[in-house]
């Protein structure tokens, strides 16, 4: 940087430079007066206010650069500036939403896929949802006997016919249902857990960590590998009063175990403490059978309350396919306990969800193909043989493709979301390459498309697995190849 004196002031000729550049940053007013811009308004319906603040964003990563001494940004002119601005104004006009929370096409094959939120919504509930939250709703309110109503009992007659219990309730998460049970039914009482139970979900919540929240008192029996009755028996005392049982659905243990299933707790507990509570938190929770269809060993709601579980919860949108909730079913006067406890109105319901859920809930039990109509049954059923031709009607539209290198492969697919870990679903997709570009920039680039595409890196390439992928979302997996192929 050169030095220099100039009426008895020091300058550098870099600081004189940078202060020459930064009189060239246009202000928001002017470029807001561009026609471009106004447009953009009009035709995309963006408030003015959002698009004052991208510019001013972009004008503030200009003028960040040029303190920096970016070499970008050396000598730049006012036209430069701003052709740069709009630029970056026009990228996220066009990136599909003005929202933070986007759709995105999941090529991932994972169908549960937490961080692409876990299950999508049926036909159905996305109708039910639309239509009681456009409108005022009986959300609490008796239209029988012309007064005010609960909120609770909305989906409770549909519970009970799903699962066989004597009465349920629903709250926001798993992770709430499993707190309020504890909290309003064995606070300052001990609580036996297997060790090889005490498990660790997504987020680091610890079943141990939940329960001292909660006031109850944990008594760890066993070893990680294998519990017999007889631990639980030896865990026993005068203030125990809950047994939980844990389903470890996020994770196996395989070779020497033995655990204690909840038929065999509840002849225990009928037999030596009849007072004793048995809770079995199933996590996933399924109300279908997936095993008679040779996928998986899920316990299904209905038998673990057969088996003789007092009361049971499990997740809405997992394997259920339904929205975020909590779901507890059990005897009737542990769930009347649960329903007037404080913590119900905490962790209750919105409107939005309790209409998904009962919508969901209605194809359960009254609609015969629902395992066709709710999309995470749909997509972990799916036949091999099924994905395997669409995955060809889409290979075939992709030829001539110059630059990409387009194969059909096998591959598995997970069900995600916690559930299943070592189940894996054969199925197909496309493996794509494509010349001069890097896998992880040809990912970048799908990542950055309208909508995006999300998708896998699989042997030095990208992997679309066309399980999680709809037939109507095909052809824009096909037009996103394209504009790949002429990048």
């Amino acid at each position: 940087m050169t030095t220099f004196f100039c009426s008895g002031i020091l300058f550098q000729k870099g600081m004189i430079d940078m202060s020459n550049s930064l009189q060239h940053l246009p202000s928001v007013r002017e470029l807001l007066e561009k026609d471009e811009l106004r447009k953009h308004s009009t035709n995309k319906n963006i408030p003015l206010a959002l698009l004052k603040e991208w510019i001013q964003e972009a004008i503030d990563e200009v003028r960040s650069a040029i303190l920096k001494g970016d070499k970008m940004w050396e000598h730049p002119s006012r036209e430069k500036i701003s052709l740069w601005i709009m630029e970056q104004v026009d990228d996220r006009v066009h990136s599909g939403s003005v929202y933070s929370l986007k759709p995105v096409l999941n090529g991932t094959g994972t169908v549960l896929h937490t961080n692409l939120g876990r299950a999508r919504l049926s036909d159905r509930a996305l109708a039910h949802v639309h239509n009681t939250s456009k409108q005022y709703s009986t959300l609490e309110y008796n239209l029988e006997e012309g007064k005010r109503g609960s909120r609770l009992s909305l989906i409770e007659s549909l519970l009970i016919k799903a699962t066989g219990a004597e009465a349920a309730v629903a709250v926001n998460n798993n992770a709430a249902a499993v707190y309020m049970i504890l909290r309003a039914l064995a606070q300052d009482k001990e609580v036996i857990v297997s060790r090889g139970e005490l498990i660790e979900i997504g987020g680091s919540f610890r079943v141990s960590s939940i329960m001292e929240e909660s006031g109850a008192q944990l008594v760890e029996v066993g070893t990680t590998n294998k519990t017999h009755l007889h631990d639980y028996e030896q865990g026993l005392s005068e203030n125990t009063g809950m047994i939980m049982k844990v389903h470890t659905s996020n994770f196996a243990i395989v070779g020497f175990t033995k655990d204690v299933n909840s038929h065999e707790l509840r002849a225990f507990r009928d037999e030596t403490c009849p007072d004793v509570l048995l809770y079995e938190d199933l996590g996933s929770g399924s109300l279908f059978p997936y095993s008679e269809a040779g996928i998986g060993r899920e316990p299904v709601v209905r038998e673990s309350l057969n088996r003789g579980a007092d009361i049971v919860s499990f997740s809405g949108d997992k394997l259920l396919g339904g929205p975020q909730a909590g779901i507890i079913c059990g005897k009737k006067e542990l769930i009347d306990k649960l329903k007037k406890h404080s913590l119900a109105r905490v962790l209750r319901l919105d409107k939005l969800t309790l209409s998904a859920l009962e919508a969901t809930l209605f194809d359960y039990v009254y609609d015969p193909d629902s395992r066709d109509r709710i999309p995470a049954l749909r997509d972990i059923l799916k036949k091999e043989e099924t994905i395997k031709e669409r995955v060809h009607l889409s290979f075939e539209k992709l030829q001539n493709k110059k630059s990409l290198t387009v194969t059909v492969v096998p591959a598995v697919s997970k069900v995600g979301g916690g559930t299943m870990p070592v189940e894996e679903l054969p199925t197909w997709g496309l493996m794509v390459k494509k010349q001069g570009m890097s896998v992880n920039g040809v990912e970048r680039v799908l990542r950055k498309m309208v909508p995006p595409l999300i998708v896998r890196i699989m042997d030095d390439g990208i992997f679309i697995d066309f399980r999680t992928i709809d037939e109507d979302e095909e052809t824009k997996v096909i037009d996103h190849l394209s504009r790949l192929n002429n990048e």
